[in-house]
């Protein structure tokens, strides 16, 4: 399949290109600094900022008819949602969640019309279970999980797939982005939460490698669900969420991460 990938200058994104390559697949990798793809070993590589039209128009004519995108391209931030700068806010959910609709509104069409293509959205555990400190990025995954959910309903009709992978915490995290306020009011929130993750990775977070080897298994896989949860600390979270409430849930997870704020 040749299969173009956002945010492809690191971690999951880099990844991704690197184990699609190796099953065999014409990969397209895109980010908005191009520079960042050299060291990749991809069919091609092109400059594409996700919250531009002309840029994604530009980017998926130059890549050529395409049998898959990997949705990639996310901003992120911690902070209290009481103190989270609203122009942040609005510029996460421009690159995770409208971005993610552009270039899909710029593939589907011609998918729609050819009766085959297969989406791929990177979401996150934090589409499915918010996080303290986490809402704003939250907030773009939850989206991207409803967004998901409607165009499995709507375009399965037309032969394509639609796939949001569910990652946990996966090594190195995100891209370190500029300082955002941290209250002193939540100080002892920030001691408690940070590094809190550990205690569901006790050998330390994966690497983006195994994000990219279950996007490898559901694009060979016609039969791979909508929701593909990545990482033991994923299927922990989830699988405990789908079984409780919401307090006993909070209770069990306040009680695994010590919890006391």
């Amino acid at each position: 399949m040749r299969i173009l990938v956002t945010g492809a200058g690191r971690a999951i994104g880099a990844a991704t290109c690197t184990e699609l390559t190796a099953a065999g697949h014409e990969v397209v990798a895109t980010a908005r600094d191009v520079s960042l793809l050299e060291p990749l070993d991809v069919a091609m590589r092109l400059s594409l900022d996700v919250t531009s039209d002309a840029s994604v128009a530009a980017a998926v004519e130059a890549a050529g008819p395409l049998d898959g995108i990997v949705n990639n391209a996310a901003l992120g931030g911690t902070a209290p949602l009481e103190s989270f700068p609203i122009d942040r806010f609005r510029a996460m959910h421009e690159t995770n969640v409208v971005g993610t609709l552009r270039l899909i509104q710029a593939v589907t069409p011609s998918w729609r019309e050819r009766g085959s293509g297969v989406i791929v959205i990177i979401g996150s555990v934090q589409g499915r279970v918010s996080a303290p400190l986490g809402g704003a990025y939250g907030a773009t995954k939850f989206a991207l999980e409803a967004m998901a959910e409607s165009l499995h309903y709507e375009l399965r009709h037309f032969g394509i797939r639609t796939h949001i992978v569910e990652p946990g915490y996966i090594a190195p995290g995100m891209k370190a982005t500029e300082d955002l306020p941290r209250p002193a009011a939540y100080q002892e929130l920030y001691d408690q939460w940070e590094g809190a993750d550990s205690t569901l990775n006790a050998d330390g977070r994966p690497g983006p490698e195994v994000v990219g080897r279950a996007i490898v298994e559901l694009f060979a896989d016609a039969a791979s669900p909508l929701r593909i949860p990545v990482g033991a600390d994923a299927e922990l979270i989830l699988g405990t969420r789908a079984q409780l409430g919401d307090a006993e849930f909070e209770s069990v997870m306040r009680a695994t991460m010590g919890l006391t704020w």
